[in-house]
């Protein structure tokens, strides 16, 4: 009887558990993480499950992902602009961790992002947050889609800075703010997403690394000499935001993000170190951020036929699981990144279509 009662019961959990969303299951009573995925070309369909594993498994934090569906329901598409699945669990988050690009939530959706940001919720942002949404409607009552950028991010899109896919990103710690706690034990920060311009920060953000521009895409390049390196852009910044009739809330940012970015062991340490710091918590001194599951990232890249060749669901970034997948195509060979050394059975790419990089 007991035993029949047990498998009902895993049956139950098993029947109502929500197969849009990953949950990465941390210590009891811990805080509540929400990471959302949703961009067409920097991958973080594959860079925010290995967050979530990290912050859970390493940390103890209960974690969310959330994906872009197609309009079927039946496989992630980065380029589904409107069907992010699960903004509802920002109800009972404590943190977001939000990497889309020029998504267009509906009404209900936006209400819920727009409950969070009143409440000053602590957000991080990363790559194409600073463009995250896209459109006129409101968020708030003095908030568009196309605001969360510049207002909540502290910058929207303005352009890139180092040559795309030609020029990688190098951290500098801003002297003035070296001993920040997001920056403990961060230092050696580099990736191949070239470094975005930002133009619109004020006195009130805190910077606390800048973006060398590198002479090409290998960890060892040099920073270029000239222009492009003077000023440095930012790259990392704290930045205070509250809407209207809203308590204030803080949002962490870099502009580093693409999935292949975070083979850096110090760029995945600045982060969690940002949620620890975000949630008022005291940040560790050197964070573990091991891989949970081997973790084999793509280059950033534009596709838009790929994706119902490849049917990727929940379970294809489980616990348990490490996928690897060909890059788009005419993208620059960069071997700085683990493979897996068992054969894989791998999905060819389309061809690459005309979608212009932000």
């Amino acid at each position: 009887m007991m035993i029949r009662l047990s498998f009902l019961l895993l049956f139950s959990l098993l029947a109502s558990a929500d197969q849009n969303v990953l949950q990465f299951q941390g210590q009891q009573g811990a805080k509540t993480i929400v990471l959302v995925a949703g961009d067409e070309e920097y991958r973080t369909e594959e860079s925010m499950p290995m967050l979530g594993k990290i912050l859970a498994k390493h940390h103890g934090f209960n974690c969310v992902v959330l994906f872009p569906w197609d309009k079927t329901n039946q496989y992630i598409d980065p380029n589904a602009q409107t069907n992010v699945k699960g903004w509802h669990y920002l109800n009972e988050a404590d943190l977001m961790i939000i990497g889309t690009r020029f998504r267009r939530p509906n009404e209900a959706d936006r209400k819920i992002i727009a409950k969070f940001l009143r409440d000053g919720k602590p957000i991080i942002g990363i790559r194409t947050s600073t463009h995250g949404f896209k459109g006129k409607d409101k968020l708030t009552e003095d908030l568009t889609l196309d605001q969360f950028g510049p207002k909540i991010i502290g910058e929207g899109w303005v352009s890139h800075h180092g040559r795309h896919k030609g020029q990688g990103s190098r951290g500098v710690i801003e002297t003035q703010n070296a001993s920040h706690p997001i920056l403990n034990s961060v230092k050696d920060v580099f990736g191949p997403s070239d470094v975005y311009g930002v133009r619109n920060l004020t006195d009130k953000d805190t910077i606390l690394m800048r973006g060398a521009v590198t002479e090409n895409l290998s960890p060892s390049s040099k920073n270029v000499n000239g222009k492009q390196n003077k000023p440095m852009q930012p790259l990392a910044w704290l930045h205070p935001y509250q809407v209207k009739a809203g308590k204030a809330g803080l949002t962490f940012t870099t502009t580093m993000g693409g999935s292949v970015d975070f083979v850096n062991e110090d760029l995945r340490r600045m982060l969690i170190n940002a949620t620890y710091f975000l949630l008022g918590q005291d940040v560790p001194k050197k964070a573990t951020v091991d891989y949970v599951d081997p973790f084999y990232p793509s280059f950033y890249g534009f596709d838009r036929k790929v994706w119902s060749q490849r049917k990727l669901n929940t379970t294809t970034f489980a616990l348990g699981q490490s996928p690897y997948y060909p890059d788009v195509p005419k993208s620059p060979k960069w071997p700085f990144r683990p493979t897996p050394s068992e054969k894989v059975v791998e999905i060819p790419a389309q061809k690459k279509t005309s979608s212009r990089s932000k």
